[in-house]
């Protein structure tokens, strides 16, 4: 089944406007009872909406059917910026400061259950993220993928929530029940990221089935290099995550030790 594009767009639109006005209101509503939700993380969810919606209607989705340039935007946009700006939104612990106890403590329950451990597991969420890349490029499904619209949306779907998986899986930046250290996800977490370049380089070699060497050059490029700029703004969060835990560390020895706190590390 093929949709209208100019429909599909109407669409998109319409449920980016009510994602966001979801989310403000849900932020007005925790403004009443908690401290102050950030404007910043109101501007994420918005970026990573229009990640979204830029991914999959107008012009970069109509030409990603044509183009391995223009697939390879949407799968940036859609894999991995989009899932990082969302991530970056906390909408999860929105959700807990604005639902009654009863629907958080059923959220909560689903945040600890085993099967949700497992996936959001960093290891297990980078090989639905990134296996499933070597997966879609290493056999015939990027080209059934375009003949069938129904595996197109499969495909989508997938991309977009193992991108999401992973990311919030390396970053933790909201509360979990399944914590990781920050030593173990930075390793899995450049494991994935060495996995994905790699990929690139050898889609740049071999390219898929039915691309032109030209396209496929452009488009391994594209995740090669755009790929890094994702990968480069989560590095730089786990590091700010990293020195942010040394610095309580040494002020709570500081204190422990009967000392007056440095102001540096106040």
């Amino acid at each position: 089944m093929h949709f209208d594009p100019n429909m599909r767009t109407i669409l998109t639109v319409l449920c980016l406007l009510l994602l966001l006005a979801v989310y403000v209101a849900a932020a007005c509503a925790s403004n009443r009872r908690h401290r102050r939700w950030p404007h910043c993380r109101i501007g994420c969810w918005l970026l990573g909406l229009l990640c979204f919606s830029w991914s999959v209607a107008g012009p970069i989705s109509s030409h990603a059917h044509h183009s391995f340039a223009s697939h390879m935007l949407v799968h940036l946009l859609l894999g991995m910026l989009s899932p990082l700006f969302i991530a970056l939104a906390k909408p999860v612990t929105l959700l807990l400061r604005t639902v009654g106890r009863k629907a958080a403590r059923s959220v909560s329950r689903l945040l600890r259950s085993r099967p949700f451990a497992f996936i959001s597991s960093p290891i297990n969420a980078s090989v639905l993220h990134v296996g499933g890349l070597w997966l879609l490029y290493g056999t015939e499904l990027y080209g059934l993928m375009h003949a069938y619209s129904w595996l197109y949306v499969l495909v989508h779907i997938h991309l977009f929530a193992a991108g999401y998986l992973f990311t919030v899986s390396i970053l933790q930046l909201e509360p979990s029940a399944h914590p990781r250290s920050l030593p173990y996800r930075m390793t899995v977490f450049m494991l994935a990221s060495a996995a994905h370049a790699v990929l690139a380089k050898s889609l740049y070699a071999h390219p898929p089935v039915h691309v032109t060497a030209e396209d496929a050059a452009s488009g391994s490029m594209l995740m090669y290099y755009g790929g890094d700029l994702a990968e480069l703004i989560m590095l730089t969060l786990l590091f700010s995550a990293w020195y942010r835990a040394r610095t309580r560390r040494l002020s709570a020895s500081i204190v422990h030790a009967g000392q007056p706190p440095n102001p540096r590390y106040s």
